[in-house]
C-alpha cells in the first residue's frame, strides 16, 4: 500500500488487518458505478482481497444520501451466505470535489461465469445438464436468501458477469450495488424480486445455451432471448427459463419457488443429509472424524446388505468407501456446492440481528427475544458395544487436543 493509501486508513480510523496494495487491476463484477477494482492483501490471514473505489462527483448529493449509503454498506458487511461474495470492510474518504466509498471484498481467483461460458463455447464443448441444475440451485440459494432478509436485498445486478465459479464448482454471486446516481434508491427498497429472477432466467438460459447473442452487443434483444428459449431441448428447462422470463413480474415465481421446479427439485439421498447433519453439528466432533471412525473398522467387514428374493444380494464393504473422498465431500456441502433446497428455506434465515441498523447502533441495542420456533426433536444415538477412553487436554495456547482410543474387555 502506498503512503497515501495507509494515511486514508489511519484517517479514517481503520483498524483492519489489509495491509497493501498490489497495482493490479482486476475485473471482478463489472459492478455499476465501481470506478476501479484492484488486488490487495489482507496479511494476517493470509489471503487476496480486493480492493474497490466508488466515486460521486457530486459532493453535495453524496452528504445528502450518506447515510443511507453507510446503512446500505453495513447491511452488505453482515451478510453471511456460503453463495455470495463476502465484503470485509468499508469506509468513506472525503476529497475536496469528489467523495467516493472503499470498500473490501472477497477475491475470486477463478474468474467470472461469463469467463467460464466464453471458454467452453471456444473450446467447442456443450454445457452439462447436471452441472447446470447444480449452478442454477446454488444461485437461487443465494437469491432467496437475500430476498428473505428483514429489510429484503434486492441484488439488482444479476448478470454471468456479477457469478463467479471457484475450480471445486462452487459459485458465489457478488453483492449487487446499484450505480451511484441511483444510491437515494438503493437495492433494499426501490426494486422488487422479480427483477432479480428476470435476470436470473437470463443468467440461466446463458448458462445452458453458452451464449445468447453471438453479434457481442450488450443489450441483448427479446428475439435473441426467444430463439436461445427455443433451441433448448429439454421441455422442463425451457419452462422454467421461460417462468423466469415472463412479461408480467407479478407471474414470475420466487426463487424459493424455483427451487421446487420439477427440473430442480429432487429427493435428498441419506447421504447428502447425513453430510448436512455432520457440518450443523461439527462442533460436537473431532477435526478429523472421518479419520478416527473409518480407521477403527475393519475394511472387510459388510456395513449394509441389499438382499433380493430371485438373486444374490448386493453388499456393501467398508473397504468401497474412500476417506479421502467423504472428506471432500463433506468439504464440497461445507463450502455450500450442495445446498439443502428442501429444508433451508421453511424457516426464516440466519440474518444478522437489526440488519438495517449500523454496527454502532446494534452495539448499543439489546437483540429482542427470538420468536419460539418448532424446532426438530428426535435425537440420533449411537450406540457402540465398545468402551472408549477419551482425554481433552487444554493447552496454554488454546490449541486443545482430544484423544481417544477402543479399550478392550482384556485390557485393565
Amino acid at each position: 500500500m502506498t503512503n497515501k493509501q495507509c494515511g486514508l486508513l489511519l484517517e479514517a480510523g481503520i483498524t483492519w488487518t489489509f495491509c497493501y496494495y498490489l497495482p493490479l487491476q482486476v475485473s471482478q463484477g463489472n459492478v455499476p458505478g465501481v470506478e476501479s477494482a484492484s488486488l490487495a492483501m489482507d496479511t494476517e490471514e493470509g489471503v487476496e482481497v480486493v480492493w474497490n473505489e466508488v466515486l460521486f462527483s457530486d459532493k453535495k448529493v453524496f452528504k445528502a444520501q450518506e447515510e443511507k449509503i453507510k446503512e446500505m454498506f453495513e447491511n452488505l458487511m453482515q451478510v453471511e451466505h456460503p453463495n455470495i461474495v463476502k465484503f470485509h470492510k468499508y469506509w468513506l474518504d472525503m476529497k475536496e470535489s469528489q467523495a467516493r466509498v472503499i470498500f473490501i471484498t472477497e477475491y475470486m481467483s477463478s474468474g467470472s461465469l461469463k469467463q467460464f461460458l466464453k471458454k467452453t463455447k471456444k473450446n467447442h464443448k456443450t454445457m452439462n445438464v447436471k452441472a447446470w441444475k447444480r449452478w442454477c440451485t446454488q444461485i437461487l440459494s443465494a437469491l432467496s436468501y437475500l430476498h428473505s432478509c428483514d429489510p429484503p436485498i434486492i441484488h439488482g445486478n444479476l448478470t454471468c458477469d456479477t457469478i463467479f465459479i471457484q475450480h471445486n464448482g462452487l459459485i458465489k454471486i457478488g453483492s449487487g450495488l446499484p450505480p451511484t446516481d441511483h444510491f437515494g434508491y438503493y437495492n433494499y427498497f426501490f426494486y422488487d424480486y422479480s427483477i432479480d429472477i428476470f435476470s436470473f432466467g437470463i443468467c440461466a438460459l446463458e448458462m445452458a445455451v453458452l451464449e445468447i447473442q453471438a453479434n457481442g452487443d450488450a443489450a441483448v434483444s427479446k428475439e435473441a432471448i426467444v430463439n436461445a428459449g427455443q433451441s433448448l431441448e429439454d421441455p422442463l428447462m425451457r419452462e422454467f427459463t421461460q417462468s423466469c422470463l415472463r412479461q408480467d413480474p407479478k407471474h414470475r415465481p420466487t426463487a424459493h419457488d424455483l427451487l421446487f421446479h420439477r427440473v430442480l427439485f429432487e429427493v435428498h439421498s441419506l447421504k447428502l443429509l447425513a453430510a448436512h447433519c455432520l457440518i450443523n453439528n461439527q462442533y460436537l466432533l473431532p477435526e478429523n472424524c472421518v479419520e478416527e471412525k473409518t480407521k477403527s473398522f475393519d475394511p472387510n467387514a459388510v456395513m449394509a446388505e441389499i438382499k433380493h428374493g430371485d438373486r444374490p444380494g448386493v453388499q456393501l464393504k467398508y473397504s468401497h468407501v474412500s476417506p479421502l473422498e467423504l472428506d471432500k465431500f463433506l468439504e464440497d456441502v461445507k463450502n455450500g456446492i450442495y445446498p439443502l433446497m428442501n429444508f433451508a428455506c421453511a424457516r426464516p434465515h440466519p440474518v444478522p440481528r437489526a440488519l438495517s441498523l449500523s454496527q454502532e447502533q446494534v452495539e448499543t441495542v439489546k437483540s429482542p427475544t427470538p420468536e419460539p420456533q418448532e424446532t426438530e426433536m428426535r435425537k440420533v444415538r449411537l450406540l457402540d458395544s465398545s468402551d472408549i477412553l477419551s482425554l481433552f487436554l487444554k493447552m496454554d495456547d488454546k490449541l486443545h487436543r482430544q484423544l481417544s482410543c477402543d479399550i478392550l474387555p482384556s485390557e485393565s
